[in-house]
C-alpha cells in the first residue's frame, strides 16, 4: 500500500513539473533576428520612443517589437518629465528623429521603416 502511494505521488509530482516546464515554454517569446536588426537600426540612427508604462498605445508599440524592444531607445516620460517637456512631447507614444521630426501616436512598423530608412523584413 505504501509503495503504491509513493509511486502515485512521484507520478503526480513529475506530471506537475512537466506541465510547468511545457506550459512556461509556450509563453516564452521567440527571438526574431529580422526584428532585432530593425530595432538595432533605429537605435543606430538615434531614433527614440518616448512613452509611459500606463499608455495602452505605448504597450502596443512595444509589443510589436516583441523581445527585440530591448534594442529600441526608449524613455519613460513620467520618470523623466523635464526632458520630455523640453522636447515638446505632448502625447504618447512619440518617436523623435535626430533631425527633430516627430511621429506622434502609435505607428505601424511599416511606417517606421519608411520614415527611418531601416529595413523591415516581413515574412512572406
Amino acid at each position: 500500500m505504501t509503495k503504491n502511494i509513493l509511486i502515485i505521488s512521484i507520478t503526480i509530482v513529475a506530471g506537475l513539473i512537466a506541465l510547468l516546464i511545457w506550459g512556461g515554454a509556450k509563453n516564452v517569446e521567440k527571438v526574431n533576428p529580422a526584428m532585432d536588426s530593425f530595432a538595432q537600426c533605429l537605435a543606430s540612427k538615434n531614433i527614440t520612443l518616448y512613452g509611459a508604462k500606463w499608455c495602452s498605445h505605448c504597450q502596443k508599440q512595444k509589443a510589436d517589437f516583441g523581445v527585440s524592444f530591448k534594442y529600441v531607445p526608449y524613455m519613460e516620460c513620467p520618470e523623466n518629465t523635464k526632458q520630455c517637456l523640453d522636447l515638446g512631447i505632448q502625447g504618447y507614444p512619440t518617436w523623435i528623429f535626430p533631425d527633430g521630426e516627430k511621429l506622434v501616436g502609435y505607428q505601424e512598423l511599416e511606417k517606421l521603416s519608411q520614415e527611418s530608412g531601416c529595413l523591415l523584413k516581413t515574412k512572406n
